[in-house]
């Protein structure tokens, strides 16, 4: 039976009908796994706002001692009409981290309450380790997507 209410238990199905919990041990695995996931999406963001960050820096740059910076100069040079690697690669690191949100927020619809604290935990450690300030950080719309 899937809740449809905020619901305090061990038994969940979290993502596919494979991952079941029936134990505290189980449980609390999943929880972990979820935490941690959590992390990975804000660490994972923190990385493609920095690639974006990179990218968008005039290609006349020298490149400094980073390996990134010296990619993303390589990559600048290597533009065409038809294709920006850069861009290409900041498309594929926004695919990937739509995807995890996405995988997030549907973990988090198995109403059940240790997942949705966990996700939450995740995100608020995550952002606090990898997102907490240290660059400028600008607001930036580029569509209305809860996902971007």
């Amino acid at each position: 039976m899937m809740h449809m209410t905020l619901y305090w238990g061990t038994q969940v199905t979290l993502l596919f009908s494979s991952w079941k919990t029936d134990s505290w041990p189980s449980y609390a695995l999943s929880l972990l796994a979820c935490f941690l996931f959590s992390v990975f999406y804000q660490n994972m963001e923190d990385r493609r706002l920095r690639f974006k960050t990179l990218a968008s820096t005039p290609a006349a740059a020298p490149p400094s001692q980073s390996a990134a910076t010296f990619l993303l100069f390589k990559l600048r040079r290597g533009r065409t009409r038809w294709g920006n690697p850069s861009r290409i690669a900041e498309a594929v690191l926004f695919g990937v981290n739509s995807a995890i949100g996405y995988l997030l927020m549907l973990a988090i619809m198995s109403f059940n309450g240790g997942v949705f604290v966990a996700i939450v935990l995740g995100l608020s450690v995550g952002y606090y380790l990898f997102r907490n300030g240290d660059q400028e950080e600008v607001v930036e719309v580029e569509n209305s997507c809860a996902c971007s």
